[in-house]
C-alpha cells in the first residue's frame, strides 16, 4: 500500500464520492526547453541531466527542435536520457531545423496526432498541439503537449487555440483517464485563456474543464518565467506562472487527483541554468 504524501491526504482505499482511492501515481512533467536559443549546446547537458534526476514517468514538451535533415531531436535526446520513446509535431521551419513539442513516454506510445493551432495570417506563429495515445501500466492515457502565441496583446488569439485544443481533446478517442494537458500558455492564471480551461469562464466544450495542478496543490507563486533565471532576465519582462500541467475532472477511484506539483529545472548544472523557462512537475493519482 502507498502512504499518503500529506497530512490531508486520503489513504489508498478510503471511500469517497469517486469509489475507493487507488493508490499508485504517476509523475508528468512540462517544460519548454528553448529551443536552439541561447547557448544551447551547453545547455542540453543540463536539460538532460535534470530530466534523469526529476525521473517522470511522462514529459511534455515545448520548444523541441528537429533535425529535418536527419532523425535528430531535443525529444528523441531527453527520451534516451531516461530509457523513453516520444512523439513529436512542428509547422515551423527554421532553416532546416523544425520548432514543435512533443511527449516522452517510458510506456508505449501507441498512437499520435497534431493538431494545427489557428491564428490570423499577420499573427500565425505556426503553433500545434500533439496528442499522445500511451499503454500504462495504470491505463490507456491521453496526454497533449501545447504551445500558445506569445506576445501579450494576443489573449483573444491564445482564446481561439484554447478553444480549438478543446475541441480536439473533445473529438479524440474515447479514454477512461482524465485528458492530461500541458504547455506553455503565454497566459497567467487569471487570464480569459486560462479562466476557459478551469471553469471560470464559459467553457470551449461542455463537461470538459481541468484542474490547475499548481492551483491544487503548489505552494507560492510557482513562477515559471522568473527574472532570477538568467536567460529569461534578458528579456525585461515580469515574472509571471505561465506554464501548466492541467489535468481533467477525476475518474473513479480519484484517478487523475493532483497530489503534488513543483517548479523544477531551477538549479544550475555545471554552472548552466537549462532553460529559459522553468518546468512544472506534478505526481497524479493514477
Amino acid at each position: 500500500m502507498v502512504t499518503p504524501t500529506t497530512d490531508t491526504e486520503l489513504a489508498p482505499g478510503a471511500e469517497t464520492a469517486y469509489g475507493p482511492l487507488a493508490g499508485e501515481r504517476i509523475r508528468i512533467l512540462s517544460w519548454n526547453l528553448w529551443w536552439r536559443f541561447g547557448p544551447w549546446e551547453e545547455r542540453l547537458p543540463a536539460i538532460f541531466e535534470t530530466v534523469r534526476r526529476l525521473d517522470p514517468d511522462i514529459a511534455c514538451l515545448q520548444e523541441v527542435w528537429i533535425d529535418l535533415e536527419g532523425d535528430d531531436s531535443s525529444a528523441r535526446r531527453v527520451a534516451e536520457a531516461i530509457g523513453a520513446e516520444h512523439r513529436g509535431g512542428h509547422r515551423m521551419d527554421l532553416d532546416g531545423i523544425g520548432f514543435g513539442n512533443a511527449v516522452v513516454s517510458r510506456w508505449p506510445i501507441t498512437g499520435s496526432e497534431v493538431l494545427a493551432l489557428p491564428a490570423p495570417g499577420d499573427a500565425d506563429e505556426l503553433r500545434t498541439c500533439v496528442r499522445a495515445d500511451i499503454d500504462s501500466p495504470h491505463g490507456p492515457l491521453q496526454v497533449f503537449s501545447t504551445h500558445l502565441n506569445w506576445r501579450f496583446d494576443q489573449s483573444a488569439i491564445r482564446q481561439q487555440q484554447v478553444e480549438a485544443i478543446c475541441r480536439f481533446i473533445h473529438e479524440s478517442p474515447s479514454r477512461s483517464y482524465p485528458p492530461i494537458l500541458c504547455g506553455d500558455m503565454n497566459a497567467t492564471p487569471e487570464s480569459d485563456e486560462i479562466r476557459q480551461l478551469t471553469g471560470r469562464a464559459a467553457v470551449p466544450v461542455p463537461k470538459l474543464v481541468f484542474h490547475d495542478a499548481w492551483e491544487v496543490a503548489g505552494d507560492g507563486p510557482g513562477l515559471t518565467w522568473a527574472n532570477a533565471n538568467p536567460h529569461a532576465a534578458k528579456d525585461l519582462e515580469p515574472d509571471r506562472r505561465i506554464d501548466y500541467v492541467l489535468v481533467g475532472w477525476p475518474k473513479s477511484g480519484g484517478r487523475g487527483q493532483v497530489l503534488d506539483v513543483e517548479v523544477v529545472g531551477v538549479e544550475p548544472v555545471d554552472g548552466m541554468v537549462p532553460s529559459d523557462h522553468y518546468g512544472v512537475l506534478a505526481t497524479l493519482r493514477a
